[in-house]
């Protein structure tokens, strides 16, 4: 039995997709969380298979909690399934160890054959994101992207050096740096050119 954790913020496609699983005979859905946070906690506590995660979600993202469950070596197979193409987010994801990464229109079977094929050790990607996933690297270091997320928030200078543990002064800088790489007026600018890019 492969025994998976859904990640999941959208409490209607969290059930269906445990449901959606549920109805295979070697698949079974153990546990679910409804951000990245709850699902790095779940995954410490007990031992899963698959963590199905998507990216976007309050408190840490879907690649975030890759790059955690990475970082404390889980033996957890971790697969992305998003609605989100953006080729910024396929190149993050697999440098955090991702083994797939599903598109949410992807036929509902595919679904339960990628996830017995990334248990058995293969790397699944949807097919349309493998040609444009490389044409553009991300200039961005992980700190850059974090003030830059919460300046998309509409968080001030101080309230981010608050969130992030460091100086105003720090902060400024890095936003000022993040913007000049992507050649942005601001940090708001900044921060969409990011987004649309898939590096936030």
């Amino acid at each position: 039995m492969i025994k998976i954790l859904i990640a999941e913020d959208q409490s209607m496609v969290l059930g269906a997709l445990s449901a959606l699983l549920n109805l295979e005979d070697d698949l079974e859905v153990i546990a679910s969380a409804t951000n990245g946070q709850q699902a790095l906690i779940l995954a410490q506590q007990q031992s899963f298979d698959i963590v199905l995660t998507d990216i976007e979600m309050p408190l840490m993202t879907g690649i975030e909690l890759a790059q955690e469950l990475q970082r404390i070596q889980h033996s957890a197979k971790v697969i992305i399934l998003t609605t989100f193409s953006r080729s910024g987010y396929l190149r993050r994801a697999m440098d955090a160890g991702v083994k797939g990464y599903l598109l949410k229109d992807a036929p509902a079977d595919s679904l339960a054959q990628a996830v017995r094929n990334i248990h058995q050790g293969k790397i699944i990607v949807a097919p349309e994101l493998v040609s444009q996933a490389w044409q553009v690297n991300d200039p961005l270091t992980d700190k850059e992207r974090k003030v830059l997320r919460f300046a998309l928030e509409g968080k001030t200078t101080e309230q981010i050096s608050e969130l992030v543990h460091l100086s105003s002064g720090t902060v400024r800088n890095y936003l000022s740096e993040a913007a000049a790489k992507l050649g942005a007026n601001n940090r708001i600018e900044a921060a969409r050119i990011a987004k649309q890019q898939g590096w936030l």
